[in-house]
């Protein structure tokens, strides 16, 4: 009896609708509405299956939508801001890196007699420009590059190997700076691998180099599978941000103990540190620049707002090379 009353409910409000509806369209006919006319009450039955969300937005008082375009407006701003924000800090990360470089160049080829590769101090030189441009400056540029808003929009394939293989030059250009100064060591009859600044950078540099090749196996081979992706993923990210870290460390600790083995008071025609000549000035402003561009690094990895689309938290599933081709 009650599913009775229901449905004779229903027959007649859809009753009610289909003449209102009728009535409007014979209104709009005599009053030579441009809009089309309804051949049948059927035709026009079909503007009752309208969604909530389109119907409801033409009901809305004035009030209500001052309301959605200033909310919408807020967005955009939001949005804006936190564009510009992001380029202003990828700009400074760069200037600083380029800082870096060349501050490092110019200490070694000018106060510390230039390179060579022949056992003797000038090919000691050669290790704290390569440790520098590599461990540090290319590795961080590599590391942001997936932040940069340009590159969201466009096929993730030709990112991801420019990734790898700035990662790949950042590491041989790493071990390389390592051969040089074991191979003067060893030449000068120096001890390897004894003070605290050697132990941070073989440290920095074996997670790099394990990082790198987890990372190429894992995300850009196809025969990985999708859990060992999800287990590596949070793994990988975190590493990064460690050797960043550590390269830091690494760097403003050789920094300070080559000052301290050069400007001596027992050196000939060179000042002490304490007094701080221009080589110590210099050296010190590379230390600084460093730990700022680190900085400028750590803020862009760890603002969730500059993250890629598809790789914030809950969409784990790297797709392998190869699947990559179409996307």
């Amino acid at each position: 009896m009650l599913r009775r009353c229901n449905q004779a409910i229903q027959f007649a409000l859809t009753c009610d609708s289909i003449k209102k509806i009728t009535q409007r369209g014979k209104q709009m006919q005599q009053g030579g509405s441009s809009y089309p006319s309804c051949s049948s009450t059927s035709d026009c039955f079909s503007l009752t299956h309208l969604s909530a969300a389109q119907c409801g937005s033409e009901n809305l008082s004035e009030p209500e939508k001052s309301e959605v375009r200033a909310n919408n407006t807020s967005t955009e701003l939001s949005r804006m801001r936190s564009l510009v924000m992001f380029y202003l800090s990828y700009l400074l990360c760069v200037c600083l890196g380029l800082s870096c470089v060349i501050c490092v160049y110019v200490w070694n080829s000018q106060w510390l007699g230039g390179f060579s590769w022949d056992g003797s101090f000038l090919q000691f030189n050669w290790h704290p420009v390569l440790m520098v441009t590599g461990l540090v400056v290319v590795y961080g540029i590599a590391a942001v590059m997936y932040r940069i808003p340009l590159t969201w929009g466009q096929n993730k394939l030709p990112w991801k190997l420019l990734h790898a293989v700035l990662m790949l030059i950042a590491l041989v250009l790493s071990v390389v700076g390592l051969c040089a100064v074991f191979d003067y060591h060893n030449a000068k009859n120096i001890p390897n691998v004894y003070s605290l600044h050697s132990w941070i950078g073989i440290v920095a540099t074996a997670l790099f180099a394990m990082q790198w090749a987890f990372g190429a196996t894992a995300f850009l081979l196809p025969c990985s599978p999708l859990s060992l992706r999800k287990l590596l993923k949070p793994v990988h990210v975190w590493f990064g941000g460690s050797v960043v870290f550590l390269s830091i460390a690494a760097c403003i600790s050789g920094i300070n103990e080559k000052l301290f083995f050069d400007l001596k008071e027992n050196t000939t025609g060179s000042q002490h540190y304490r007094e701080l000549p221009p080589e110590a000035v210099l050296g010190n402003a590379l230390g600084v620049l460093i730990v700022a561009f680190g900085l400028v690094v750590l803020m862009i990895l760890s603002n969730h707002k500059w993250q890629r689309p598809d790789s914030r938290t809950g969409d784990l599933a790297y797709a392998p090379l190869l699947q990559e081709e179409n996307e």
